[in-house]
């Protein structure tokens, strides 16, 4: 009968542990997931902002060389040619 109780006890003492090991990485899983959402979002927000910054840094190369810059002389022209184009489908859209 010792042996009875004895196995029963070494099985709950293994149970406990099992469920302070399950209670444990549940947490750490919890704290896992709201961190891997933080750091997305802050992925997301970053990779928006460098966006803006290549926007700010094309359209100050564009400024730099319509203010006599040689540098990117050919890049402000195309830029232009495009911007012309772009408005002359506009202007046949409202003609139409």
């Amino acid at each position: 009968m010792s042996k009875i109780i004895e196995v029963t006890n070494l099985l709950e003492d293994k149970f406990e542990i099992f469920i302070e090991t399950f209670v444990f990485l549940k947490d750490e899983n919890e704290f896992l997931h709201q961190r891997l959402v933080e750091l997305e979002s802050q992925i997301a927000n970053n990779q928006k902002q460098l966006e803006e910054k290549g926007k700010d840094y094309q359209l100050l190369k564009v400024a730099k060389t319509i203010e006599g810059s040689n540098e990117s002389t050919r890049e402000t022209k195309l830029k232009i040619n495009a911007l012309i184009r772009d408005i002359d489908k506009c202007i046949v859209q409202l003609s139409e």
